[in-house]
């Protein structure tokens, strides 16, 4: 009896498992992957689509000043929530790429004019097509982040800190639309990347725009060769470099006939300004520890704009610093500090305060950056340049849970 039980058991065993070999290798049935959020790819393999999801929840405090440690504000909210999805279409050499964003503070509610150009909410964040020629060489089509400074195209998903820096805030030249190519070699064991964008120069979701376009242009050298699992592009080394890897890189963005405050970002001007802005960026990884810098520049003939009742709004042209330094240990916790300051230059340092932070932070990574519990405490100064005085001095600390596939 227990020989026959035996014999049925195996056969069955031996039958589900041709069965599902039959279904595996079936055209019809697609194929299911989980290794990066959920994917699926067509039976005929025209398409795929991967879907993900992250959310930021925070909480947060400022302090009335450095010697009154009560709340002068309290921040409590869903900081973000995103979906996400990309795939092929046709075949794997053209993908797809939308990000959708759908927490006020990802709409740019504050930004809101109204206007032709500058319109919230925003919830499309991404929307951009590429074509991969080969190994070496893409094109894209749409909107999606420019070639700018690393932090920023770093995801904010991928971050030490629950935000970036004050200079990133400033100075970044963020999302626009139109087309960008990359190119990636090496040379003598150097690896490099070109990249480049020529866009319309509004920002994201303009529904019109000027005859002006902005012109972008980054070039990344990899002296030591690539890192781990693309770690240039993740802060904190989660991949513990066995050898050392650097990345040194520079940006160029002119934006002609600028409308808005920041070129892509902020609110409308009332008279167009050509704008351009420079930066450069480092990266530093091995066995645990982790080192970045950046600085940005961006500067215009005239940054004071008046409309015809003596209402003014500037460009804020100057320069921002940021430093940060980590270690990650070997239970996955990493602690991390940063040093940021944010400068206006001459034209405009009677109306802008020079601002200043520096900080600690502590991250636990549970999934990696998919899943991790951060909490960090800035000390935040603002000081008059022009009459040489400290204007503003602050705490803030905060605490944030990332949960995403």
């Amino acid at each position: 009896m227990k020989k026959a039980i035996k014999i049925r058991t195996v056969g069955l065993c031996l039958i589900f498992f041709a069965t599902g070999m039959k279904a595996k290798n079936n055209p019809k049935n697609p194929t299911f992957t989980f290794n990066n959020g959920i994917g699926v790819i067509a039976p005929d393999s025209l398409f795929s689509l991967n879907f993900r999801f992250r959310t930021q929840l925070r909480a947060a405090y400022t302090s009335v000043d450095s010697d009154n440690l009560s709340a002068a504000e309290v921040e409590a909210r869903v900081r973000r929530l995103r979906l996400r999805f990309e795939g092929f279409l046709l075949n794997p050499k053209f993908n797809y790429y939308i990000q959708l964003s759908f927490s006020r503070a990802d709409m740019d509610w504050n930004d809101n004019d109204n206007s032709i150009y500058n319109s919230s909410p925003n919830i499309v964040r991404d929307a951009v097509i590429s074509y991969r020629f080969n190994k070496n060489f893409s094109v894209l089509f749409g909107q999606t982040k420019l070639p700018g400074n690393r932090q920023r195209v770093i995801s904010s998903g991928e971050l030490q800190f629950a935000d970036r820096s004050i200079a990133n805030a400033t100075f970044n030249i963020d999302r626009d639309f139109g087309a960008q190519f990359v190119y990636r070699n090496q040379l003598s064991g150097l690896t490099y990347l070109l990249k480049g964008a020529i866009t319309s120069g509004e920002g994201r979701n303009s529904t019109a725009s000027n005859a002006g376009l902005a012109y972008t242009g980054r070039i990344e050298l990899l002296p030591f060769g690539e890192f781990t699992n693309n770690g240039d592009y993740f802060e904190g080394d989660l991949e513990r470099e066995k050898t050392l890897k650097a990345s040194i890189a520079a940006v160029y963005h002119y934006n002609e006939s600028a409308v808005r405050t920041a070129g892509t970002l902020g609110r409308d001007l009332y008279e167009n300004r050509n704008l351009s802005s420079f930066i450069a960026d480092f990266l530093i990884k091995y066995n645990g520890f982790a080192l970045s810098a950046e600085y940005l520049n961006r500067n215009t003939d005239n940054p004071v704009t008046v409309n015809s009742v003596g209402d003014e709004r500037m460009v804020y042209t100057g320069d921002g610093k940021m430093v940060q330094l980590s270690y990650l240990f070997k239970n996955n916790m990493e602690l991390s500090g940063r040093y940021s300051i944010v400068s206006p230059n001459s034209k405009i340092e009677q109306k802008e305060l020079q601002r200043e932070e520096m900080g600690l932070g502590i991250t636990k990574y549970l999934r990696k950056h998919r899943i991790k519990v951060q909490g960090h405490v800035f000390y935040l100064k603002g000081t008059d340049i022009y009459e040489d005085f400290v204007k503003t001095e602050g705490w803030n600390a905060m605490f944030q849970v990332e949960l995403g596939i």
